[in-house]
């Protein structure tokens, strides 16, 4: 590896943006053959560029074989370093763009789809206060953070719910975690079910019901799970599993069916699905709905505008 006194003069004078995507291209399809088709230039001189950059750093940043190019240890290094300067620099531009027109962006917003229900108020007060703006939502599985779509810098931040926040946040010294608010897992049937005539109603009563729930390991089910078991109640009689939230409302229709929600979505939308909260508590861990983004990243106004707008928006529920 070369000895470097002044870092910034050797970086000015001796690696150019051109060749640092011309890396990174060769690192997204694999192969030089392949990255010289996408960027439309000869596959020499793509070879050439990274053949360049690796005399200049003194390493070999690719192993080369007859399935393509594969990233060594030190190729890793620059691609993870080299994607935050890039995204650095983006960000800048964006932030730049931004004071020249503060009416127009975009955000793009990773999120699971019982977490996307609630956004509704964030993206109305962004789209009364900056027409221009766009909210870009992705979907994104989250009950861990993991969050990989964060970590290469594909989405500028993530909601999600997730419980034991406090135990993994040592873990996940790059993430920045912000609890908006502690949402909770509720017991929901339509409006006409004879579950919700009943007033007098407990864990007992609707252990027999037939239950549209998430797979096995999710949060809402195992509350479900542990709060009829300490109620003495048999395994729950499951007619459907799937994490889709709509498919869940839907079999609601079959009036018998019981499943469960966030509080959050049934806040604002209960009455609109002609839905009701059956008033049974259910044994449930903290589940706060949480603002992730990266440490260290520079955030960008478009983010901020709606960082602050789920601020203000989503911890009212």
């Amino acid at each position: 590896m070369v000895e470097i006194e002044n870092w910034r003069s050797f970086i000015g004078r001796r690696l150019r943006l051109r060749d640092m995507n011309v890396f990174f291209a060769v690192v997204e399809h694999g192969s030089m053959v392949k990255a010289a088709a996408h960027l439309r230039i000869s596959q020499p001189a793509v070879s050439q560029v990274i053949a360049e950059l690796e005399h200049v750093l003194g390493v070999n940043l690719f192993d080369r074989g007859p399935k393509g190019a594969e990233l060594t240890l030190y190729g890793r290094a620059v691609l993870n370093g080299g994607m935050a300067a890039f995204d650095e620099l983006a960000q800048t531009l964006k932030q730049i763009k931004f004071l020249a027109n503060p009416t127009v962006g975009e955000v793009r917003v990773g999120c699971p789809e019982t977490v996307a229900a609630i956004l509704p108020p964030v993206v109305k007060e962004i789209s009364r206060t900056h027409p221009d703006v766009v909210v870009k939502v992705h979907n994104v599985v989250a009950p861990m953070l993991d969050l990989p779509e964060l970590r290469s810098r594909e989405l500028d931040l993530v909601l999600i719910r997730t419980t034991n926040i406090q135990s993994r946040m040592p873990a996940d010294e790059d993430l920045e975690i912000e609890v908006l608010f502690n949402d909770e897992p509720c017991i929901v049937v339509n409006r006409e079910s004879p579950w919700a005539r009943k007033r007098n109603i407990s864990p007992a009563d609707i252990a027999a019901g037939e239950w549209v729930l998430p797979p096995p390991g999710s949060s809402n089910r195992e509350a479900v799970e542990e709060t009829l078991r300490a109620a003495g109640r048999a395994p729950l009689k499951v007619a459907a599993e799937t994490f889709s939230v709509q498919l869940r409302v839907n079999l609601l229709t079959n009036i018998r069916a019981l499943t469960v929600l966030p509080r959050s979505m049934m806040n604002l939308y209960a009455d609109s699905m002609s839905l009701k909260v059956l008033p049974i508590p259910l044994l449930t861990k903290p589940w706060p709905v949480v603002m992730v983004t990266l440490r260290n990243r520079t955030i960008n106004p478009t983010t901020k505008l709606f960082m602050d707008a789920a601020r203000s928006q989503l911890k009212r529920l």
